[in-house]
């Protein structure tokens, strides 16, 4: 799969991304398509800020629209659509995708725009005419749905001879240190949350009121956290494909302050997804109005946390130690106190950047850490270096993980650089 088109520009968007460029023996031509090319660009800059130098092109498109979607896909002629998309855009996506000869991967299954009802037959419907063409589709290749299955196959493949009970938990022990902000669109994961839970049962699908069925899980490293009962796309995929399954549920915790916020929000309207007209002020400052219309939901989205932000702070911080807000430290990735089983990674490294060195320059900023005339005469072209360890800590230490160690000294680094 070398050549490689990724449709959308969030957060789930700009992980993948990331992680495409930093693989370019694997996916060696990548453009990132979405329906603001500004914010695809955004992802580029980020990319290239942070010492990738991929060559990554940029496209708008309408991913609604299967004409706009078949003009891209024939033009850069991808050999894997990535739809990091809405989940509303599934099937426009898959329909371009079947039209031009190219395979498909996503991360969630597909869903009406005007009813939070979320299930595989839609998707499903599509599995003979791919086989048909001699192309592949994969669905649901996230975490969970994605890990999730991964994980349920190589355990009922290594260490089981038969799957009876499956129980899914999906638990989030960090710290966002927000009122009230989801892991990922909040469009979509409220959405989520507010829908009847679901579960398989002796053949059948029982349904619940929303978040009605919930107790306390036990999660390692974490200890004992309420988790509910919700509807999610992997089990219908696991019990198709797993059909000694007696029992499949999923389980999701929530904190007592996100449901608060969360039950405020539908008693006043906010979590709806039909359209509703609002009367506008001009930004003109004529004060004269004109009349739109908007999604509470969707409205909402543009006014809570930006959950890309969120992530390292999840990981990286805890309610003792917060992140600095002083130049340089507040980069740092990691400041909570280490513990035995922790796996991170050690990365020290430096880049020089004339684009962002000029930019800080010119606004005057940074001016008491930074020596510009130094770094204009010496290291515009550098370029920059990263050096990287994955270590385990343990209870007395840390171990390095892998089998060989990558140069680490001045004279192995340049070494390996002359080669």
């Amino acid at each position: 799969m070398g050549k490689v088109l990724m449709i959308g520009a969030g957060g789930v968007a700009t992980v993948a991304a990331f992680k495409i460029a930093k693989n370019a023996d694997v996916f060696t031509e990548f453009m990132i398509a979405s329906r603001r090319k500004e914010k695809c660009d955004q992802i580029v800059d980020a990319i290239h800020k942070a010492g990738i130098n991929m060559d990554i092109k940029t496209a708008q498109v309408d991913a609604d629209d299967v004409e706009q979607l078949k003009a891209l896909f024939n033009d850069y002629k991808p050999e894997l659509v990535i739809n990091l998309a809405l989940p509303y855009q599934d099937l426009t996506i898959m329909d371009a995708c079947l039209a031009c000869g190219c395979n498909y991967l996503d991360t969630a299954n597909y869903e009406p725009k005007d009813e939070a009802h979320f299930e595989y037959s839609w998707q499903w419907a599509y599995k003979e005419r791919f086989e048909q063409a001699g192309l592949t589709a994969i669905l649901g290749c996230g975490f969970d749905p994605g890990v999730s299955g991964i994980y349920t196959a190589y355990a009922a493949k290594h260490h089981f001879d038969e799957i009876q009970y499956l129980d899914i938990v999906d638990c989030n022990a960090g710290n966002h240190h927000k009122a009230f902000a989801t892991n990922f669109n909040p469009e979509i994961n409220i959405r989520e949350i507010t829908q009847k839970g679901l579960y398989y049962k002796d053949g059948q699908w029982l349904e619940t009121e929303p978040l009605e069925v919930h107790k306390a899980l036990t999660y390692p490293n974490i200890g004992p956290r309420e988790s509910y009962l919700m509807h999610h796309e992997e089990l219908e995929s696991l019990v198709k494909n797993y059909p000694t399954i007696k029992q499949a549920r999923f389980w999701m915790t929530f904190g007592q302050q996100y449901l608060t916020y969360l039950d405020v929000i539908q008693n006043i309207g906010m979590s709806r997804i039909d359209e509703i007209e609002y009367e506008a002020p001009l930004a003109d400052g004529s004060g004269k109005t004109a009349k739109v219309k908007i999604v509470p939901l969707q409205f909402l989205k543009a006014v809570l946390p930006n959950p890309q932000d969120l992530g390292e702070n999840y990981v990286g911080y805890d309610d003792t130690y917060k992140r600095s807000s002083q130049f340089g430290l507040g980069s740092l990735r990691m400041g909570k106190m280490l513990e035995p089983g922790h796996v991170v990674t050690d990365e020290p490294g430096i880049y020089f950047i004339p684009a962002l060195i000029e930019k800080w320059k010119k606004e005057g900023i940074n001016t008491q850490y930074v020596n510009f005339p130094l770094l204009e005469k010496e290291y515009y072209d550098f370029g920059g270096i990263r050096l990287e360890d994955d270590l385990l800590i343990t209870e007395k230490g840390c171990r390095l993980l892998g089998s060989k160690r990558l140069p680490i000294t001045t004279e192995d680094v340049e070494k390996e650089m002359e080669q």
